[in-house]
């Protein structure tokens, strides 16, 4: 999506750094964050070389942009789970998929990838599903990282409960790679 063009949209730019067209708009009023309106309209425009100078001196990684691809961080504790759904989202999707098996390396690859989508076993370890979530939420710089949920021995009622804990949405273990990929695609469909 991105370095191929020299100028981006308020919603380009929001994707990739994984944040609200708002928050873009905000930056670019403030002055932060360099571009131009389109004449006779409110619509902005950033140059690409801008955006890069934003992103460096302000810590957000530049893979999004120089990829443009959606951002996803896998979480479980079984090693062997990791490696296959990393896998397969590797051959079968251009997503950048970066992976962890406990709460404490989570929370410092989503503080580094700033992921666009959460992909988390919610039996991870002893408060670890909890203790990253709410880090997640509060955390200004991943406040629109969605939180997919993972499990294969929640309830129906017991899954439908997750979205009051801070989950977007839910899988139930296992999963087609279809039902993966939809909620992924679901999470991150953010407007331009």
């Amino acid at each position: 999506m991105a370095f191929e063009k020299e100028v981006l949209t308020t919603g380009e730019v929001a994707k990739i750094c994984n944040v609200a067209p708002r928050t873009v708009s905000k930056w670019f009023d403030s002055g932060a964050l360099k571009g131009y309106r389109i004449p006779g309209s409110r619509d902005r425009r950033i140059p690409t070389s801008e955006l890069i100078r934003f992103m460096k001196a302000h810590n957000i990684p530049i893979e999004g942009l120089m990829s443009g691809r959606t951002r996803v961080l896998l979480v479980d504790g079984e090693r062997e789970v990791v490696e296959t759904i990393q896998k397969i989202l590797t051959e079968q999707t251009n997503y950048e998929v970066r992976t962890a098996t406990s709460g404490f390396q989570a929370g410092m690859e989503a503080e580094r990838f700033k992921p666009h989508v959460l992909l988390m076993d919610i039996h991870l370890g002893e408060g670890d599903a909890r203790q990253l979530t709410d880090m997640v939420k509060k955390n200004e710089h991943l406040q629109f990282t969605r939180i997919i949920a993972m499990s294969g021995k929640l309830t129906d009622g017991q899954a439908a409960g997750l979205r009051t804990q801070g989950f977007d949405s839910f899988l139930k273990k296992p999963f087609q790679v279809r039902s993966l990929v939809e909620a992924i695609e679901s999470a991150t469909n953010i407007a331009a």
